[in-house]
C-alpha cells in the first residue's frame, strides 16, 4: 500500500513538473582573506539545516581533516578552537552519507562551522535534510553551526593551500543573502495542519508555538506582513476516478495531499488534510479582513493542542470550537471553504497553487515546511532564534524594531569603544547608533535638539533649545556666583564668548581685563577694578562717575546742574503757560468783536450814516 501511494506522489511531482521546476539555490559570500594566491570573494550554497547567520559574519582558520575526510562518523580528536582563537571551519568531502550527519559529527568535534566539498564539476546545490523516513530528530534539531557548499575546484584549490603548510583564512557572510529593502519585512510560512508526518511535523508545531509571541507583536505593530500558505497538488487526469485520488483529493481531484499515515486502510485521508488547511486558510483570510490577522497564529496553535490525529480529533466539528473560542463566526469560515464536491475551482486554494510558482528571485515552494522572507527562501534550522535573525535581517539598517536589537538577537557593538563613533562622557550622548548588521556613526537627536556633525569625531547641537543639551557643547563657567555661558539659543549653531571673554567659545573663554588693556575708565580721575566677566570703576575724591561718557563729575555740579535743568522746565511750562493764554484771549476777543458787529448791523445801518445820504444838522 505504501508503495503505491509513494508512486501516486510521483507521479504527481512528475506531471507537475512544469509548475514544480524551478528551484532557487539561496546562496551567501564567502571570502578567502589569505592566502593571496586564493584571495578573492566565491559563491557557496546555504544549508538547509543548522543557524546560518543571517544579517552576519564569521571568520575562521580552515582545516581538512587527515581521517575521516567525509565525516561519516565520530571525530577522534577535537577541532574547538583555545580561548581567544579562531573558529575551526571543517573542511569536509561530500558523499557516503547524508550532508547532516557530516555537519553533526563535526559539531560534536569543536568546529564552528562546516565547508562540504562538492565532488563533481556542477552548479551549486541546496544540502537539505533527509527524507521523512530517514529523519534522525535526535540530532537533526541539535545542529546549530553553518553549513556550506563550495565548488570542486574551490575545495580543491583549499586543499592545495593546507598542503603547502599555507593558513586558509575565510570569512562566511550572510549580510546580503536576504534583501533589505525598507522598514517591513514581508514573509510566508508555507505549512501544513497534518500531525502525521514524523519530526518535521513535530518541529513544525514547536516552532509555530515558540514564534508565536514575537510574530503577533512584529505583526501588531506593523513591522512584519505575513502570510500563511498550503501546498496542494492536483490529480492527474487518468487517474480522477481512482480510489487513491478519491481519498486523496477535494473538487473532482484539483487539490490533493497525500495520505497522512501513508495507509489507505486506516486513519485519515489526504483529503481531510486538504479541507483543514482550506479552512486554516481561510481563517487567516477572515481574520485578514477583520484587521487583525495576527489571530492565525493562536488557531493554528489551538488547532493542533486541541484537535490532532492521534487522539482522533482532526475534524470539523474540533476546529469550529477552536473558531468559536477566538471569537470568529463559523458560517463566515464555512462560506470561504465553499463545497469540496463541486467540480469547479475553489478560489482560495486556486490562489494558492498559482502563488506555489516561483516569481522573480524567489524559487518553487516544493518543500514543506518552507519560509519565505522577503521573496527568498529561508534556509537553516526551522528555530525561533533562528528565523527572528533572519526576519531581523531583513529591515533596512536602522529601522529594526527593538526585538532585533536584544542581547539573544545580536551583539551591540556599541559597547567596544563606543565602535569607534563620537561621544560626551560628560553628557552620556553618543553617536553610535547599533543595528541589526553592526553599527552606524550618526549624530544623534536629543530630547529634540538634533546635533550636527561627521559622527565620528565631532558632533554639535543645532537649532532651538540647543543649549539646554549639554550646553549646546560650548562653554560655561561660573565663579562668585556670576554665570557665563558662549552659547546662544538664537543661533542655529556655533559657539561665542559673552561680552568680557575672549576664546574659541568651545574649549574655553578667558577673562579680558579691561582695567589692564585700557579699555574702560580711561578718564584721567577713574580708578578701575577688574571682575570675572565684567569690570568696576570709581573716581577719586568727591567726584561721581558717569559710565556712559566714561568720565567722572562733581556730585554738587551734577545737583546745580539737576536743579538748574529743572528750573528751565518750569520756567518753559510757564512761558508756554502765558502764551498759550494770550493767544486764547486774543482769539476770544476777536471773535466776539465780529459777532457784536453782526448783531449791531441788523439794527443800526452804520453805513448809511456815513455815506452820501447822511444830513448835516448844520445846514438846517
Amino acid at each position: 500500500m505504501k508503495e503505491n501511494i509513494r508512486f501516486l506522489v510521483c507521479v504527481w511531482f512528475v506531471l507537475c513538473g512544469c509548475c514544480f521546476g524551478r528551484f532557487v539555490v539561496e546562496k551567501n559570500s564567502l571570502r578567502v582573506t589569505s592566502p593571496d594566491t586564493i584571495k578573492d570573494v566565491y559563491e557557496c550554497a546555504i544549508g538547509n539545516f543548522g543557524v546560518p547567520q543571517y544579517g552576519g559574519t564569521i571568520g575562521g582558520i580552515v582545516m581538512y581533516p587527515k581521517a575521516n575526510q567525509k565525516s561519516c562518523k565520530d571525530f577522534d580528536i577535537s577541532f574547538k578552537s583555545k580561548p581567544g582563537g579562531m573558529p575551526v571551519f571543517l573542511l569536509l568531502d561530500r558523499g557516503d552519507c547524508y550532508f547532516t550527519l557530516k555537519a553533526w559529527n563535526a559539531q560534536k568535534a569543536g568546529a564552528g562551522a562546516i565547508l562540504v566539498a562538492d565532488d563533481r564539476v556542477e552548479p551549486l546545490i541546496t544540502m537539505d535534510t533527509p527524507g521523512e523516513e530517514d529523519a534522525q530528530a535526535d540530532y537533526l534539531q541539535n545542529i546549530t553551526i553553518p553549513s556550506a557548499l563550495i565548488s570542486k575546484s574551490l575545495g580543491d584549490s583549499i586543499k592545495k593551500q593546507l598542503s603547502k603548510g599555507e593558513m586558509v583564512n575565510i570569512n562566511l557572510d550572510w549580510r546580503e543573502a536576504l534583501p533589505h529593502p525598507d522598514e517591513r519585512v514581508e514573509y510566508e510560512f508555507w505549512t501544513n495542519s497534518n500531525d502525521e508526518c514524523g519530526p518535521k511535523c513535530e518541529s513544525q508545531r514547536e516552532f509555530v508555538k515558540n514564534f508565536k509571541g514575537a510574530a503577533q507583536i512584529l505583526e501588531q505593530k506593523g513591522y512584519t506582513q505575513f502570510t500563511p500558505h498550503y501546498i496542494t497538488w492536483y490529480c492527474p487526469e487518468a487517474f480522477i476516478l481512482s480510489k487513491q485520488c478519491k481519498s486523496q483529493c477535494i473538487n473532482h481531484g484539483r487539490y490533493c495531499a497525500p495520505d497522512p499515515e501513508q495507509d489507505f486502510s486506516k486513519g485519515y485521508d489526504g483529503k481531510d488534510v486538504v479541507l483543514q488547511n482550506l479552512r486554516q486558510a481561510c481563517f487567516f483570510k477572515v481574520a485578514n479582513e477583520s484587521g487583525k490577522p495576527w489571530l492565525w497564529w493562536d488557531y493554528a496553535t489551538d488547532f493542533a493542542i486541541r484537535c490532532p490525529m492521534k487522539e482522533k480529533k482532526y475534524t470539523k466539528e474540533c476546529a469550529d470550537q477552536v473558531i468559536k473560542s477566538l471569537g470568529f463566526d463559523v458560517k463566515q469560515i464555512e462560506k470561504c471553504v465553499g463545497d469540496p464536491e463541486a467540480d469547479s475551482d475553489n478560489p482560495v486554494l486556486k490562489a494558492e497553487q498559482d502563488t506555489q510558482i516561483g516569481k522573480g528571485a524567489r524559487g518553487d515552494v516544493t518543500i514543506l515546511p518552507t519560509l519565505v522572507i522577503n521573496n527568498r527562501q529561508y534556509r537553516g534550522k526551522l528555530d525561533k532564534g533562528a528565523v527572528l535573525k533572519a526576519i531581523c535581517s531583513g529591515f533596512e539598517e536602522t529601522t529594526e524594531p527593538a526585538i532585533c536589537l536584544t542581547e539573544e538577537i545580536e551583539t551591540n557593538e556599541c559597547l567596544q569603544s563606543n565602535g569607534g563613533c563620537w561621544q560626551d562622557k560628560a553628557s552620556n550622548i553618543t553617536a553610535c547608533r547599533d543595528t541589526f548588521r553592526g553599527r552606524v556613526c550618526e549624530c544623534p537627536v536629543v530630547q529634540g535638539v538634533k546635533f550636527v556633525g561627521d559622527g565620528y569625531t565631532h558632533c554639535e547641537a543645532s537649532g532651538a533649545l540647543r543649549c539646554e543639551i549639554n550646553n549646546g557643547g560650548c562653554w560655561k563657567g561660573t565663579q562668585n556666583g556670576r554665570a557665563y555661558s558662549a552659547c546662544i539659543d538664537d543661533h542655529t549653531k556655533g559657539c561665542k564668548c559673552p561680552p568680557g571673554f575672549r576664546g574659541d567659545g568651545v574649549n574655553s573663554c578667558e577673562d579680558i581685563d579691561e582695567c589692564k588693556e585700557k579699555l574702560a575708565c580711561r578718564c584721567a580721575e577713574c580708578k578701575c577694578k577688574n571682575i570675572w566677566g565684567s569690570y568696576d570703576c570709581s573716581c577719586s575724591g568727591n567726584l561721581l562717575y558717569m559710565h556712559e561718557h566714561d568720565t567722572c563729575i562733581s556730585k554738587d555740579a551734577k545737583s546745580e546742574f539737576s536743579w538748574g535743568l529743572v528750573w528751565t522746565i518750569i520756567l518753559g511750562l510757564a512761558f508756554a503757560g502765558v502764551a498759550g493764554y494770550a493767544v486764547y484771549k486774543y482769539r476770544i476777543r476777536r471773535y466776539m468783536d465780529s459777532e457784536i458787529r453782526a448783531i449791531m448791523a441788523q439794527y443800526m445801518p452804520l453805513d448809511q450814516g456815513e455815506g452820501a445820504n447822511h444830513v448835516s444838522h448844520g445846514n438846517v
